[in-house]
């Protein structure tokens, strides 16, 4: 349930409603726009009788919201989210970057692909330290060593770090070390306990859609992390398993314009998982830019046929120069139309 309130609310009114709301035992949210100011109600509004509430003097209606996600809501929270990663650095609220670099963190080739995508364009690097396999047997990733590679290209670069956490006992570890950005893979979208650990921090979160999960568990899966206090989540369209064989997923990009729609989280876009193999990354990442997406998240390796894991869906840093120049061309077109609309 949520209550409108009237633009001439002051903050001693306010006030009084949330204390009663709190009251009822009930926890209320309260978020201010330009135009108005929105209160949620979170917990058990059976106790809420809605005729009461709307009856107060500044309070001009009261809306039922049927979701189950309520931080997770523009229905509460109307203005989108912008994360802020300093050095002029933001995503959403029409601020638009590139995540780029290696699917995992191999060594001291990581400095030279990082320069590579800093120079075509990207502005936050990406590299796994920590890796979920489907086999036992495989590549896992150079654990803190890798952390340490990867902080050490940001200290030449600049560049904000993106990077997995796996398990609720690194969390600590990743907040200790200043890492920039805890990604959420797909195979966790769903590990409630680190989605609740992680939801502890300040920590901006990349939460990537499930391996075949729907919207609403991307969104419920959010609402876990906001649900602790942290707020500073993206969500991450990162292609779905469905029937098709022909790529790796399923890139659902009615995904990029629904989560607009429903959350006011920043939406990110990997064509590099979603498709699963280098000539297709390009077009979808330009065809996530034309969807709205706020950020795109791409991989690339000085040498994919020797990378140690998700070679297939790499581009080189000379396809990736290439596909930046379009990525701009679109971005471009996006912008003029939403200054039209503005």
């Amino acid at each position: 349930m949520i209550a409108i309130l009237r633009k001439n609310a002051s903050d001693e009114a306010v006030s009084s409603i949330v204390s009663w709301i709190e009251g009822k035992g009930l926890t209320a949210h309260v978020s201010r726009g330009s135009n108005e100011t929105v209160i949620g109600l979170v917990g058990d509004t059976t106790k809420i009788d809605p005729f009461l509430l709307e009856s107060m003097d500044v309070v001009q209606r009261v809306q039922r919201v049927s979701e189950p996600f309520k931080k997770a809501n523009r229905k509460f929270h109307p203005a989108d989210t912008v994360i802020d990663f300093g050095g002029g650095i933001k995503i959403g609220g029409g601020a638009f970057q590139v995540i780029a670099g290696p699917c995992s963190v191999e060594g001291d080739n990581l400095i030279k692909i990082a320069r590579r995508c800093k120079a075509a364009g990207a502005t936050m690097l990406r590299g796994g330290a920590y890796k979920p396999r489907t086999s036992p047997y495989a590549y896992q990733g150079m654990g803190e060593r890798g952390l340490d590679l990867l902080l050490e290209a940001k200290a030449e670069t600049g560049m904000p770090i993106v990077t997995e956490v796996m398990d609720v006992r690194d969390v600590e570890l990743f907040v200790d070390r200043g890492i920039d950005v805890m990604q959420i893979g797909a195979r966790n979208a769903q590990n409630f306990n680190l989605l609740k650990e992680v939801g502890k921090t300040s920590t901006p979160i990349l939460l990537k859609r499930g391996i075949a999960g729907t919207i609403d568990e991307l969104l419920m899966a959010a609402e876990y992390i906001m649900s602790e206090g942290n707020d500073n989540v993206m969500l991450c369209e990162r292609g779905i398993r469905t029937f098709e064989t022909r790529t790796r997923n399923t890139f659902d990009l009615n995904a990029v314009p629904a989560l607009h729609y429903l959350p006011p989280l920043p939406v990110v876009a990997d064509p590099s998982h979603a498709t699963g193999y280098t000539r297709y990354v390009e077009p979808m990442a330009l065809a996530a830019c034309a969807a709205g997406a706020d950020a795109l998240e791409i991989e690339v390796h000085d040498n994919p046929a020797e990378a140690w894991s998700d070679g297939a869906q790499a581009l080189t840093p000379d396809q990736f120069d290439r596909t930046m120049e379009r990525i701009r061309a679109i971005r471009s077109v996006v912008a003029d139309m939403a200054r039209e609309e503005a």
